[in-house]
C-alpha cells in the first residue's frame, strides 16, 4: 500500500417506501462517497438485494406501508450488517428488541444521517 489508497465505498442498503425521502437519503449517501444498495420500498425486495449485493450497513424504515421491518433487521444482524433506522416512529414506540439500534427521526438532517454512517461500519 502507498498510503494514497482510498477505502472502498460504504455499500448501503436503504429500504424506505417514500419515494423523495429515500431519494433524499440515497443522495446524500452519494455525496458522502458511499454506494447505495437501493433504494426499496418493501422487505421483499430488500431480500432479494441482501442475495446480490455485499453490504456494510443498512438504513430502514421501520413501517413500510403497514409492513413492519423487524424480520430484515434479523436477517441484517444475522449477517453481521449493521442498522440505522431512519422512521417517522417516536423511540419509545420501537420494540425494546430493537431499542439499541440507533434510530432517526424524520424529519431529520440528511446529510448528519449519511456523514455518521461510516462510524457504524462494522470491522
Amino acid at each position: 500500500m502507498t498510503g494514497q489508497e482510498t477505502p472502498d465505498p460504504l455499500r448501503v442498503l436503504v429500504v424506505e417506501d417514500e419515494y423523495f425521502i429515500a431519494d433524499d437519503i440515497s443522495r446524500a449517501l452519494v455525496r458522502h462517497g458511499a454506494e447505495v444498495v437501493g433504494p426499496v420500498p418493501t422487505v421483499e425486495e430488500a431480500r432479494r438485494l441482501l442475495v446480490a449485493h455485499p453490504l456494510d450497513l443498512a438504513v430502514l424504515d421501520i413501517n413500510l406501508r403497514g409492513e413492519l421491518v423487524y424480520p430484515l433487521v434479523a436477517e441484517l444482524d444475522r449477517r453481521g450488517v449493521p442498522v440505522v433506522f431512519a422512521t417517522g416512529y417516536d423511540t419509545a414506540a420501537i420494540p425494546s428488541d430493537y431499542g439499541a439500534i440507533p434510530a432517526w427521526s424524520k424529519p431529520f438532517d440528511y446529510e448528519v444521517l449519511a456523514g455518521l454512517l461510516p462510524g457504524l461500519r462494522r470491522p
